[in-house]
């Protein structure tokens, strides 16, 4: 298992940056990489929530299958996806910090085989720096206003 982990400090209210990644509306205007959302439930917010995500990586565009499976208000949200045989973890977690919204990402990477846990080593950094350039978009569209 790899786990990849990234913290910003952002300058702007807990609860609209819960608001910003929780939604996944709110998501995609934050990260411009993210090319569509098509949500597969009724509900577009909450445990259960299941969606499609479309984004441009490296100049290609990749869909993702994603589903909520913890949600707990102003806190923290899990979202796992199931993808070419690794099961990614990801669990956003805010708190406040000196007047200021601490915002984590924690990605576990689990592979159902070798050829993925090679892979997943090979393309490691790719992986970090995507999720920082995530972490900065979200920083950047809270700290907006």
């Amino acid at each position: 298992m790899l786990r990849f982990t990234t913290t910003r400090t952002i300058h702007a209210p807990l609860e609209k940056v819960f608001e910003t990644i929780s939604d996944i509306r709110n998501f995609q205007k934050a990260v411009p990489h993210i090319l569509n959302v098509e949500f597969l439930t009724e509900q577009q917010s909450g445990i259960g929530t299941r969606f499609r995500e479309t984004r441009l990586m490296k100049g290609k565009e990749a869909t993702t299958e994603l589903e909520v499976t913890e949600f707990v208000a102003n806190e923290k949200i899990r979202m796992v996806a199931d993808s070419h045989g690794t099961v990614w973890d990801s669990l956003f977690t805010v708190d406040t910090k000196d007047s200021c919204t601490e915002l984590e990402l924690v990605m576990d990477a689990s592979s159902r085989g070798i050829f993925g846990r090679i892979m997943n080593r090979l393309i490691k950094g790719m992986i970090q720096e995507g999720l920082e350039k995530d972490m900065d978009a979200v920083k950047a569209y809270c700290e907006s206003d």
